[in-house]
Parts: structure tokens; C-alpha cells; sequence
């Protein structure tokens, strides 16, 4: 866990401006930045940067935050790793709070990524002296290029090999970054020998992994480093540190099975290509896929191991789905993979096919409906109970609903039928309000938050007492969660030494209950933009909307004691108060 204090004074020191323009190029526009937005196709610049705010906030699509919220939804990174990033480009060491069982490497213990590092200077030198690996490469059909953009190298037949370029070869943190092993007769010898070696990346461009290719026949095919501290197989994704950009530009990412398949499609000009590192597709390998790109496809050979490769794909996949994601399947004709296939087709042809991929819900009711005997009730009732276990793993609500329908229909039964036996229940029916009356008219609170988060300062001029008094009492039109929020808000501005920036206020209450409401008001900031107000018109407007507050606030309070003298009584406590209510003149309606 990272301290509050620590992304304060990280927001302070890093200028959003700066952050934003190492990704996006951003052209002055008035007192802000502008670009075309980096989460959505457009012609027509959109985004915003405010370097007085420390804020981005896109008109078209809506994406708004910090510094550290762009670094998450660019980068597709959680919060921690973008803390982290940022803190490093900022010269910070990151602080954390850690459980008694955290491990703290010694600060004299060796850097794990300088290490990985010589190895991977030392396995491209060794390619460029070898004939054998060179000739095997171009075989493949990949050039120079290609093989430096993934620093692709060779690691050369012998045990010991390392040792040139490792004074301490019996240093402990080769073996754990799993570069050397040690045998039973307690001799060490390096983990990969005559092979093309495939240096891993992560998220920030460090080496954390290889995996090794044997150049012609041999077991295993693959060999990839152990789970290290650098290294978790079940997170990482090859290639996709490379792919980032043409992710982007493309909408999509194609996944396949190796690595060879990654780069032979990059060097064919496939370039949003990624692989799972010879594990089945996990929960943190598509929640990475999916910050990075709305359409997924999973491109797998046409055999049985590829099928089966996809189907655990999809299991792990389910639980990640989100309205308006689209997940693909594609296999592959027979005795073909996307290496050979590309080198035989050229790009043009693979991407027809990979606009041909069978959507994940056809995919899953093909495979479903292939097991049993729908012409039978005994067969319907299995096509019911295999499907359960997958289909209420599915979160994003309209695909979820869309695809019980059609299993109701080849079941032969009901939807509401399916949701009894599968106990989904569904939510009732919203009312629809008469045209009289809005759907949907902005609270005087949230009008009230949406300004202070606009202009931190307007908080120094609103009197917080009556909120305080009136914490417990219901109030038409005003959501307590809105009311609280403001509180809060007012509290936090009003306890900073320096006034808080709209950025700063969205990460301090970043995974709070309150983030939700900030977030909303959040969302409306570009309608304040618009505005153009003066800083006096601003004033005056929150003065307004915090008089009619107040006013809210004594009516509710007055009604709340009128009804606890004809339930129970007042006590002298509630005369006393009741009296000053009285006595307190009503700002006027504005």
C-alpha cells in the first residue's frame, strides 16, 4: 500500500503536461493543451491537458484524471505500477506500507534488471557470431530489423557460457533470476544453451524473462525462465510492450500461442501481435489485453491442442467481459500456424481472416450445443447445466442477458425460466418518469462539487456548519452519499497547507465510497470549461447554489424537529435548537 502523503507529493513534483506529451503531442491552445484523444478515434481535437488543474479530460469521449490516471489508461497499467512508473521518472523511491510476512531486498542487493540486462547484451553479440542462428533466423524468414526491435539473440551450446560476462558466476541472484541452475552434483550450468533466445519485457521496457527456441529438433521446444521476483508467467504478455502503439492505432490485439509467431507477424507488418508465455491465456492476461484494446482475438492453431487452448482461453476471459469489449476466436486451417500461414499469404490474407473470427458468445454456444443431443429433453437439460457455471461468470450485464435468451430459446424454455434455475434475479423494472418531471436534474450538491473540483478555492468561502448539523436528517432531492461527498471535499481542501489541484482532489479520493461522486461531478467539468466564467460570475454562483443549500438544509432540519414533537417530544436540547433555527434568517432564493 502507498501512502497518501507519498502521491501527494508525487503529483506536486510531476507537471501532467510533461506526462502526457511523452505519449501524445500536444499543441498549445489558450491556457491549456490540445490533442486528438488517445482513448478514441476522432479527426477533430477533444482533449484537453490543464496545467492549472493538473487535469485531462477528453470532450468527446468523456476520459478524465491525473497524471497517474492517464499513465493507467495509456499504459494500461494498475495504480500501483503507474505510481511507480511516475515516481521513477520523477527521481521518487517509491514507499510502501508493508504486512509483517513483506519481503525487503537489502538495499546492497544486486539490481535483478542490470542482470537480466548483461545477459541480453551478451546473447545479441553471440547471435551476430553465429552462422548456424543467423541462417536458421533468416530461414524464418526475419531480417536484422525485426530481430534488434525484439533484441533476439543467441545463447550458445557449452554449460558455462555465462561466465564471460559474469565475474561471480556462484553469485545467488543468477539463479534467482533464473539465469544459471545448479545441478544435483552441485555444479552450476546456464539455463539456456544453443538456442534463439526471446528476452521478455515488461511494462516498462525491463527485461524480466527469456524464453528459448532450440534451432532445429529437440525438447523442449520452448524453455522459458522460471517464476522469479521479476518474472510471473501468468501476468506477462510477449510482445506487448512492443505492440503498444499499433495496438492503439489498430483497435485490436491478435493473440497467439509462441513466440516465433509474434515476431514473424511483426516482420509481415502484423504488428499488434502478442503471446501468453507458454501457459493458458489467465484472468491478468486478458484484464491487460483488454485495457489496451476493445477487440480481442484469440488466434489459435486448428487442432485439438489449439482448441483446447481456446476454450481455457475463454473460461478465463468470461469474468473479464464488459459491455461494448469484443472477444474473437480464429483458428487456423490445418497444419498451419500464424508463422507459417504469414510467410505463405502475406498480411492482406491473414487479416481477412482475422476479420472472419467467430465471436465469443457464437464460439461458446458452438461448442456447448456440439456435446449434446438438443433433439432430446435429456440433451436440452445438459446444454442448461453445462452452461451455468459459464454463463453467471459473465459480468457485463447486456451480453450476459443476451446470451441466457438464446440458451433459453434452444433449451425450449423461458428466460425467466433459465434466470429461476440459474437464481439470477433480475432488478425490477425502473419507473419512468412523465415529462413533467426530468429523468435526470443536476442536485444542488453535486452542482456544488462540480464547482469546487472546477476551482478548489470557492471551498474557502462555503460555511460548512450546517452540513455538519444536519448529517443525520433526510433532505428531498439530496442524496446522502452527494451530501457526504461534499463534506469531505470541503474538509480535504480546506486542511491543505497549499491549495489542492482538481487532480490532486481526484487521487485522494481514489477507491474511497465517495470516488463515485467525484468521478460523476469529474465527468461534467468540461460543461465548466465551456462556460467561461470569471472567477467574480464563478463566485457568485457558488454563493447561490450554497445559499439554496443552506436553505434545504434549515427547511429539513425544522421539519425533522416538527415531526420528533408530534412522535415523541422535544427534550430541551431540541427546543434549544429548534429556537436558533428559527432565529437563523434564510439566505435568499436564488
Amino acid at each position: 500500500m502507498i501512502p497518501q502523503s507519498f502521491i501527494e507529493e508525487l503529483l506536486h513534483r510531476v507537471d501532467i503536461v510533461d506526462v502526457v506529451e511523452r505519449y501524445v503531442h500536444l499543441k498549445k491552445a489558450g491556457a491549456n493543451y490540445q490533442a486528438c484523444c488517445p482513448f478514441h478515434t476522432e479527426k477533430t481535437p477533444s482533449f484537453t491537458v490543464s496545467p492549472t488543474k493538473q487535469f485531462y479530460h477528453c470532450f468527446g469521449c468523456g476520459a478524465h484524471g491525473s497524471a497517474i490516471g492517464f499513465v493507467m489508461e495509456y499504459r494500461g497499467l494498475n495504480f500501483v505500477e503507474a505510481v511507480k512508473e511516475l515516481a521513477s521518472s520523477a527521481g521518487m523511491t517509491v514507499l510502501e506500507t508493508r504486512g509483517p510476512d513483506s519481503q525487503v531486498r537489502p538495499k546492497d542487493a544486486p539490481d535483478l534488471y542490470a542482470l537480466m540486462q548483461v545477459a541480453t547484451r551478451y546473447y545479441r553479440d553471440e547471435l551476430k557470431k553465429s552462422e548456424h542462428a543467423i541462417a536458421y533466423l533468416k530461414k524464418r524468414g526475419l531480417t536484422g530489423e525485426i530481430a534488434a526491435r525484439y533484441g533476439i539473440g543467441y545463447a550458445p551450446p557449452g554449460w558455462q557460457n555465462l561466465t564471460a560476462v559474469y565475474s561471480d558466476y556462484g553469485a545467488p541472484a543468477l539463479v534467482e533470476v533464473g539465469l544459471v541452475v545448479t545441478g544435483e552434483d552441485g555444479k552450476r550450468y546456464d539455463r539456456f544453451r544453443d538456442r534463439i533466445m526471446f528476452p521478455i519485457v515488461n511494462h516498462r521496457g525491463l527485461i524480466v524473462g527469456f524464453g528459448g527456441r532450440v534451432l532445429e529438433q529437440g525438447e523442449p521446444k520452448y524453455l522459458n525462465s522460471p517464476e522469479t521476483p521479476l518474472f510471473e508467467k501468468g501476468r506477462e504478455v510477449y510482445g506487448l510492450y512492443q505492440a503498444r502503439r499499433a495496438i492503439r492505432d489498430a483497435g485490436k490485439v491478435v493473440v497467439v500461442e509462441g513466440y516465433m509467431d509474434v515476431v514473424a507477424l511483426a516482420q509481415h507488418g502484423v504488428e499488434y501481435a502478442v503471446a501468453t508465455l507458454g501457459t493458458a491465456t489467465t484472468p491478468f492476461h486478458v484484464q491487460k489485453l483488454l485495457r489496451q484494446a476493445d477487440h480481442v482475438i484469440y488466434c489459435f492453431d486448428g487442432d485439438e491442442a489449439g482448441r483446447r487452448a481456446a476454450w481455457r482461453a475463454l473460461e478465463n476471459t468470461l469474468g473479464q467481459l464488459a459491455d461494448g469489449k469484443h472477444v474473437g476466436f480464429l483458428f487456423l486451417p490445418d497444419g498451419e500456424d500464424p508463422d507459417t500461414y504469414v510467410r505463405k499469404f502475406g498480411k492482406a490474407q491473414f487479416e481477412s481472416l482475422l476479420g472472419q473470427a467467430i465471436p465469443l458468445s457464437a464460439f461458446l454456444l458452438r461448442e456447448l450445443t456440439g456435446r449434446v443431443d438438443l433433439a432430446t429433453h435429456e440433451g436440452r437439460a445438459q446444454l442448461v447445466r453445462d452452461a451455468k457455471p459459464l454463463v453467471t461468470l459473465i459480468t457485463a450485464p447486456t451480453l450476459s442477458l443476451l446470451l441466457r435468451k438464446r440458451l433459453a430459446e434452444l433449451a425450449g424454455i423461458g428466460p425467466g425460466e433459465l434466470d429461476a434455475l440459474y437464481q439470477i434475479k433480475m432488478p425490477a423494472t425502473p419507473h419512468v418518469p412523465q415529462k413533467t418531471a426530468p429523468r435526470r436534474q443536476l442536485s444542488i450538491v453535486l452542482r456544488l462539487i462540480e464547482m469546487v473540483l472546477f476551482a478548489p478555492q470557492l471551498a474557502k468561502t462555503f460555511e460548512a456548519d450546517a452540513l455538519i448539523s444536519a448529517r443525520d436528517v433526510p433532505i428531498e432531492g439530496v442524496q446522502s452519499s452527494e451530501l457526504e461527498a461534499l463534506g469531505r471535499l470541503l474538509e480535504f481542501v480546506m486542511s491543505r497547507p497549499q491549495l489542492p489541484t482538481s487532480g490532486e482532489i481526484l487521487e485522494h479520493f481514489r477507491g474511497t465510497p465517495n470516488s463515485g461522486v467525484f468521478g460523476q461531478a469529474a465527468a461534467a467539468q468540461a460543461r465548466w470549461d465551456e462556460r467561461r466564467l470569471s472567477e467574480e460570475e464563478l463566485a457568485v454562483e457558488f454563493c447561490g447554489a450554497g445559499d439554496q443549500l443552506r436553505n434545504l438544509l434549515r427547511r429539513a432540519q425544522i421539519g425533522a424537529l416538527h415531526d420528533k414533537l408530534r412522535d415523541e417530544g422535544w427534550s430541551p436540547e431540541d427546543k434549544d435548537r429548534y429556537r436558533r433555527l428559527q432565529q437563523r434568517p434564510a439566505a435568499a432564493e436564488k
